[in-house]
């Protein structure tokens, strides 16, 4: 192989990324929990420190070539449905009681810990692996072999999903279809396949909020749906209408935003209460305290990042990487779009965290192992094309 042909194995610009939101992170849970609430400094050193395992991660993560992940990818998906079923058994029962979801598993001086972020490194390389092996299988593409492949991933994201769903995390389990949908993109199904079940999902989601707006008892009666879903849908509906805590929260919100004019109103200075600011609604720190200059750098940094990811699948020439790098772009846009879009009004609140911003280590070090992967992609900069079997691998530069 030519090493002149990729000169940097660090992706300085991922680096540099990740740098700028660790210091807007940390600047933001200061102000929010010690300027603003008046508690101490523990969260904003908790998140420091889980920052230090989300580094040491990346750090491991990024010493396993393409054959060595593809290898894992199978074990490391079972091991990541394993502990999905162990959550539903040891999930935290205080955290139920006021929460209502059962996401969470306590480990004693730790805290507690959101298992299922985790397992969306393990459902990513499973995808990517998948796609790429159909693919190598089955040169000549048709509707039979497309059919097939939207099949196996079906299967692959039921049980994940519906695990998560079990644990009454729906915005998570958003995020886990969101994953799916960009590999599905990716993966060269005929577009005459995927517009008529796009176009099935729309109008099943349609339907959803018509029910939720006019005729809620029949999903009600369905079992899969809970009171407090169809408050978040009242909310980003009406937000200033309703009289309970997530009404009262989102118009909050709009206010610090508000508030904070185009160049904020200074660090730590706020005027307006928002509940749990330090976690979903972290952004309401950043645009009272910095304006709308402080959420546009933000929206750019996360930009940045984006760009870098993808650039990184063309340098690489890699088919597996690039649906593993597809599956973590797609996992950090969609929380992205989904934190701010809720923080903003444009989407109904789902208890998403703004990736590498928000308070909460489970998050953090989910989204630093995606980024370990990206990592990985550059530091090993190979292009391997699988066999059928997944068994040999050709450097194709």
């Amino acid at each position: 192989m030519n090493n002149d042909k990729y000169p940097q194995r660090i992706d300085y610009g991922v680096i540099l990324s990740i740098m700028l939101l660790a210091i807007i992170s940390i600047l933001s849970l200061y102000s929010t929990t010690v300027l603003i609430q008046g508690h101490g400094i523990g969260m904003t050193l908790r998140q420091i420190v889980w920052y230090g395992l989300g580094v040491l991660a990346i750090s491991i993560i990024m010493q396993f070539n393409s054959e060595q992940l593809w290898k894992m990818t199978t074990y490391l998906y079972i091991v990541g449905i394993v502990i999905l079923l162990l959550t539903l058994l040891f999930y935290d029962r205080n955290m139920a009681l006021s929460t209502g979801g059962k996401r969470w598993v306590r480990l004693g001086p730790i805290g507690t810990i959101q298992p299922s972020e985790f397992v969306k490194i393990p459902y990513i390389l499973m995808l990517a692996k998948t796609v790429t092996k159909h693919n190598s299988i089955f040169d000549q593409r048709d509707y039979h072999t497309d059919f097939l492949l939207l099949g196996k991933i079906a299967f692959l994201s039921l049980l994940p999903i519906v695990l998560v769903f079990m644990q009454n995390d729906l915005g998570t389990a958003l995020v886990y279809i969101s994953i799916a949908v960009g590999i599905v993109l990716l993966s060269g199904v005929k577009w005459q396949i995927l517009l008529p079940i796009f176009l099935v999902i729309a109008t099943v989601g349609a339907t959803l909020i018509i029910l939720v707006v006019y005729n809620r008892e029949i999903l009600l009666n369905t079992g899969l749906f809970k009171p407090y879903q169809f408050a978040r849908i009242d909310t980003w509906l009406n937000p200033h209408q309703g009289a309970n805590s997530t009404s009262y929260q989102i118009v909050q919100t709009f206010k610090a935003i508000g508030s904070g004019g185009v160049f904020g109103k200074g660090f730590g200075v706020s005027e307006v209460y928002v509940p749990v600011r330090e976690s979903d609604m972290i952004f309401a720190t950043i645009g009272e305290n910095f304006g709308f200059t402080g959420g546009a750098f933000l929206i750019f940094v996360y930009f940045v990042l984006i760009y870098h990811m993808v650039k990184v699948i063309y340098d690489t020439k890699n088919e597996f990487y690039a649906y593993v790098a597809t599956g973590v772009i797609m996992m950090i846009m969609f929380h992205v779009f989904e934190n701010i879009g809720m923080n903003i009004g444009l989407l109904p609140m789902t208890g998403i965290p703004l990736p590498f911003v928000s308070q909460g280590g489970s998050s953090l070090l989910g989204n630093m192992m995606g980024i370990g992967l990206i990592m990985s992609m550059r530091y090993h900069h190979k292009s391997y094309f699988f066999s059928g079997d997944g068994k040999e691998f050709h450097t194709g530069v």
